[in-house]
């Protein structure tokens, strides 16, 4: 089993609640149409002493799961 963490900073003209709700619904919306994804969560509301405005939780398989994942269509699209 691979975990995989990412924490983004964002661009003060990015850190707002709803472009952040939208990055959390679009990720997490992965978890239906890409099969190696295992579990995905993302964390929107972080700690104040955190420098991190949003964290991305996911689980997969193996690391070849892992692989398929960062160049799936539909996570590839998400990313622009």
């Amino acid at each position: 089993m691979v975990k995989h963490i990412i924490l983004w900073k964002l661009k003060s003209d990015y850190n707002n609640k709803q472009i952040k709700s939208e990055m959390k619904e679009n990720l997490e919306k992965l978890l239906d149409v890409i099969p190696e994804l295992l579990e995905i969560k993302v964390q929107i509301e972080c700690l104040e002493s955190s420098n991190a405005d949003v964290m991305l939780y996911s689980v997969f398989k193996n690391e070849q799961a892992l692989k398929n994942y960062a160049v799936h269509p539909e996570h590839v699209r998400e990313l622009i």
